[in-house]
């Protein structure tokens, strides 16, 4: 017999095992079986910076034992520290690694005190002193050249927070002007860069990507990172709706459950968001990249929750595609946008960035 799924305590039954509750919409009877999949399966990744009381190795082997088809990998000072000596040859180890137990990466940025150990995500692309911009755009650059060694779909990266004292058009300026030799690395690596919208940064939301993409000129190599919690934050749009208006410029995609109007990276269940609909719209796209589950606040129980996460994705991706073959339906339902909260005000930080 096929063992039962692990689930969160907070989804399972007294008499029958259930996923979710009313607000996920997974009320459902858990399956005997992990729903099959299609011809174009969506791609799950865990994301390192909730494993970070782990060694990198023992990370990478516990995700290919659950079954993940990749991993979000943060450089960080506990895992591939980019600013270490001997980079390119950690990196090709690493690289056998991942070839060996068959896991996919896509290389994030995100870590918190890598390059500062006292400002968290310092220095930053906007920051006042040109020599402090010059080492977040050469943390980028060795980003991309690590992701080139790994066979990485993507680097991610995100804007920052406007430094006190300037204003919004000198932050654009410093942020397009910093990007500049990020995006030729990611081009001549053949890289794509996937610039991510984190509330409370200058680029904080989908219309901020599109403002930066065309400042440059819709660049082949600047694609997006969506996190679709800080769609359910922020954006005007549901969360599903973000999925398909962003689907031509999708690079990298980071999933967890979050609430509206605040930043705070939630386990599945312990949300707002129906993952039903935005699953089935982001395989409507075609996306091939990771789907990589973003819980950096939840290192202290993150094999736990990386042994949770992955099979609630799978069934709630194969339980909407069921249900709309059975109604005869083969797109949601329109969905009434919900009201917007105040430009990159919601936060659980008082930084604004990814906790």
């Amino acid at each position: 017999m096929t063992p039962e799924p692990h689930l969160p305590q907070n989804t399972r039954a007294s008499a029958a095992p259930t996923w979710g509750d009313d607000k996920t919409g997974l009320a459902q009877a858990a399956p005997a079986t992990t729903p099959a999949r299609g011809p174009n399966p969506l791609r799950f990744g865990y994301g390192t910076n909730g494993l970070a009381d782990l060694r990198l190795d023992d990370a990478l082997s516990l995700l290919a034992d659950l079954g993940y088809d990749g991993v979000g990998l943060t450089l960080d000072h506990m895992h591939l520290d980019p600013m270490a000596p001997d980079l390119a040859a950690r990196t090709r180890r690493v690289a056998r690694r991942l070839d060996a137990l068959g896991l996919d990466v896509t290389v994030e940025t995100g870590a918190r005190y890598v390059l500062d150990p006292r400002r968290k995500h310092g220095p930053s692309l906007l920051d006042a002193d040109p020599a402090d911009r010059a080492r977040r755009v050469d943390l980028l650059i060795r980003a991309v050249r690590v992701a080139a060694d790994l066979g990485a779909h993507a680097v991610h990266c995100f804007s920052g927070i406007t430094p006190a004292g300037t204003d919004t058009d000198t932050a654009w300026k410093r942020l397009s002007e910093s990007l500049e030799p990020v995006l030729d690395a990611a081009t001549d690596n053949d890289v794509p860069l996937a610039v991510e919208p984190e509330p409370g940064h200058l680029l904080a939301t989908l219309a901020d990507f599109h403002r930066l993409r065309e400042t440059f000129g819709d660049a082949e190599y600047l694609g997006l990172t969506l996190d679709i919690g800080h769609c359910q934050c922020l954006e005007p749009l549901p969360p599903a709706d973000c999925v398909r208006a962003a689907a031509p410029w999708l690079r990298h995609v980071q999933i967890e459950d979050m609430r509206r109007g605040i930043h705070e990276h939630l386990p599945f269940g312990d949300g707002d968001i129906d993952f039903r609909p935005v699953l089935a719209a982001l395989a409507a796209t075609g996306y091939q990249g990771l789907t990589v589950v973003e819980l950096p606040r939840h290192s202290h129980a993150g094999p736990h929750h990386a042994e949770l996460s992955l099979p609630f994705l799978q069934y709630a991706a194969g339980q909407y595609a069921a249900e709309q073959h059975a109604a005869g339906q083969h797109a949601p339902a329109p969905h009434t946008p919900p009201v917007a909260p105040p430009h990159g005000e919601p936060s659980a930080t008082p930084e604004g960035s990814t906790p």
